[in-house]
């Protein structure tokens, strides 16, 4: 039987209306695939490649051949983002209407008469997000039964976008306590964009059978990616040269006005350096204002006024933004993603690029702006070897590869666990320790933690000071007086939170903040405002970092976006140092740099000595790791003693004698101390209610590779 006479005839007769020859290969196969049996699935092809009614069609089919005998939601339809479950349920409604299934968009959004709607008579398709989804078990937990006793399938859109993420892991959690509730698995269907790792997909859709998830992949047919790499020089500010800022601004405003846009700046402060200059350009040449920051310390109301600007499409707007407009915001479609210096992952530049080009026919547009000091002998070997450059090439080129960030298993996510911990008390009105491990960790998706390490979570929460949960004499967990206050607000729904700045202090006066997502600790050294700073205290409570100014050469330019970078992409670094590619989507500043940067690679001999001493002990190693081989490696020296300084594939040692000796201690020794005192170890929403010594659990888990030390030391003296 054909994919088109397995559809029921109603939904016949819509395809037929809509005037398609035609079902997509796409379509075909899934149509066979969940009509012959009821396995869990991923669908995988390009935006706009026909996979919301490959997997609607013959669910919608088998509503109507099969009706449930009993009253709830039939489909649950779970999306990142509430623009896609607008734009989904308007897709729908016309296949809907006419066969009387009902579509219930639910998120904040959503008026609360539409939600009380389908509160009382639940049915058809419930669209949701997965903060909304939570709403509903803390607020509605005795109600879950009947909402979802008839749920038959839940559907994960965007399904790339949540994977080893606190939000993927929420929502993983969320479907086994829905199955634990309701007494039977619920078929698992995730929609997504082409995959770097399906078979990883398939083992975050369903954990304990991830070989019998079946995977239906389309090649080809996604938007054409149209991108350019632009190049800028930074020259002294006594040098009578227009700033490198200003020239990536005037750029932005001449491409970019008369459309809807995002232009990722990284930091708060350099959103509001870029939103200023272009909103001076506007008044300079007496235009309306098109040009908006957005990031997380501005008012709500701005926000949100920035956000609807983009949604409702009527005036031209371009958000200047940090990560925020990632996540799971309303702001319709945009025209053009811009990305001033290099993104910290491939999967973060997917997530920024997939907002362009979402209509069929519409190319994806990404404007790439890398800024480089100008050489001088006196330049610090970051600049020297164009860093930022060759981290943002490398990003692109694994993007067109279509390799992404995979999921890291081993990690803890403890954070994460405080949220459903407290949240399934809520649920349950008080739950015990037993039932909470067995939900979460044994069947959720939190395997990884031990029941110790679990017990020891309960503990620091329940802790007087932290009054999260509450024993009473029969061994029910409740929550705390702090616990009730928490959850009682909108904001515990989001597991997820935006990177914290910390303000830097120096002799009482503050310089400034910056953002920290990466672990920091005393004896390391950072660069803010021109300056190279040591830390000497971290304040995690206070936010708070103490330094003082730090002996060394010139500062690079290079800084980055915050983040984890992964060893893929510094290993794709060191093949374009070693290559004589010259990618075309490159200006002809940008192809500049990267010639400069393969002459002094080679000049230093970092690809024959990956060990360069450059003054009295001091040394840079060429690790050629990621972040987490090197925040590894980087700790265990100084806590040792020595100063660090961490860069893209390099670390810039000091005060330290005979490294060489110590990296060979350090290939044999089996208990190299890593964890010195006052450390940042704080990253995640919850992790503030965790005990140091979870948090270095939690560290070691995903932010610090301890077994990898030997190997990094070995391959450093040459012993691999």
């Amino acid at each position: 039987m054909s994919a088109f006479d397995k559809l029921a005839r109603p939904i016949q007769k819509w395809v037929r209306l809509e005037g398609w020859h035609e079902l997509r290969k796409i379509q075909v196969e899934a149509i066979h695939a969940i009509t012959e049996n009821n396995s869990d699935l991923i669908i995988s092809a390009a935006t706009a490649g026909g996979k919301t009614e490959a997997a609607f069609l013959p669910l919608i089919s088998q509503l109507l051949t099969n009706p449930a005998n009993v009253l709830g939601f039939d489909l649950l339809y779970v999306s990142p983002l509430k623009a896609l479950i607008t734009d989904q349920a308007m897709r729908l409604e016309g296949i809907c209407r006419e066969i009387d299934i009902p579509i219930f968009p639910w998120h904040g959004d959503v008026p609360a008469t539409n939600k009380a709607r389908a509160l009382k008579h639940p049915g058809g398709i419930l669209m949701i997000t997965p903060e909304s989804l939570e709403a509903l078990f803390i607020r509605r937990g005795l109600e879950i039964p009947r909402l979802f006793q008839a749920t038959r399938t839940v559907i994960i859109d965007e399904l790339h976008s949540l994977l080893d993420t606190e939000r993927g892991i929420q929502l993983q959690s969320l479907l086994t306590r829905l199955e634990n509730v309701i007494k039977r698995p619920i078929r698992r269907i995730g929609l997504s964009a082409t995959l770097g790792d399906l078979p990883m997909a398939g083992t975050y859709l369903r954990p304990d059978q991830s070989n019998a998830v079946k995977i239906i992949s389309v090649e080809g047919g996604e938007s054409e990616i149209r991108l350019k790499l632009y190049g800028y020089v930074s020259y002294d500010e006594d040098e009578d040269m227009p700033s490198a800022k200003n020239q990536v601004c005037e750029h932005l405003f001449d491409n970019l006005r008369g459309n809807d846009n995002l232009v990722f700046a990284g930091a708060r402060r350099q959103v509001e350096i870029y939103a200023d200059s272009l909103r001076e350009l506007s008044d300079v040449r007496n235009v309306p204002q098109e040009f908006f920051p957005h990031h997380a310390n501005l008012s709500r109301d701005h926000r949100t006024y920035v956000e609807k600007r983009l949604k409702d499409g009527k005036l031209p707007t371009t958000a200047i933004c940090t990560s925020t407009l990632e996540l799971g915001i309303d702001i319709g479609e945009v025209k053009t993603i811009a990305q001033i210096g290099a993104p910290f992952s491939v999967s973060a530049l997917r997530q920024r690029l997939g907002r362009s080009g979402r209509r069929e026919g519409q190319a994806a547009l990404l404007r790439q702006y890398v800024i480089e000091s100008r050489i001088t002998d006196e330049s610090s070997f970051v600049d020297q070897f164009r860093l930022g450059l060759m981290r943002s090439i490398a990003m692109i080129e694994l993007l067109l590869d279509g390799w992404c960030e995979p999921p890291k298993h081993d990690a803890l996510h403890l954070s994460t666990l405080v949220h459903q911990i407290l949240s399934v008390i809520a649920e349950r009105g008080g739950a015990k320790a037993e039932l909470l491990y067995r939900i979460l960790c044994q069947q959720g998706p939190f395997r990884q933690i031990k029941i110790e390490t679990f017990l020891s979570v309960l503990r620091a929460v329940g802790q007087r000071k932290v009054d999260l949960i509450e024993q009473t004499s029969s061994g029910l967990l409740l929550l705390g007086a702090a616990g009730e206050r928490l959850v009682g607000q909108y904001k515990f729904y989001a597991v997820f939170n935006t990177v914290e700045e910390y303000i830097l202090i120096s002799d009482g006066k503050e310089l400034g903040t910056l953002p920290i997502n990466n672990i920091l600790s005393p004896g390391m050294n950072l660069i803010f405002s021109g300056c190279r700073w040591s830390v000497e205290e971290v304040h995690d409570v206070d936010k708070i970092i103490i330094v003082k100014l730090a002996e060394g050469g010139v500062v690079p330019v290079f800084h980055g976006e915050p983040g984890i970078i992964h060893d893929r992409v510094i290993e794709k670094m060191f093949d374009l140092f070693e290559s004589d590619i010259e990618p075309t989507y490159l200006d002809r500043v940008a192809l500049g740099f990267l010639c400069e940067a393969r002459r002094k690679y080679y000049h230093w001999g970092i690809s024959t000595s990956p060990i360069l001493k450059t003054g009295h002990n001091s040394y840079i190693l060429a690790t050629r790791c990621g972040t987490v081989k090197n925040n590894t490696l980087a700790m265990a020296l100084i806590a040792v003693g020595a100063t660090v300084e961490q860069f893209d594939g390099f670390l810039q040692v000091t005060r330290i004698n005979n490294l060489a000796e110590l990296l060979k201690q350090f290939s044999v020794d089996q208990d190299v101390k890593l964890f010195v005192d006052n450390a940042h170890l704080e990253f995640e929403k919850f992790h503030k209610f965790l005990t140091l010594d979870l948090l270095r659990q939690d560290a070691l888990s995903e932010r610090v590779e301890a077994k990898s030390l030997r190997g990094i030391c070995r391959e450093l003296i040459g012993e691999n």
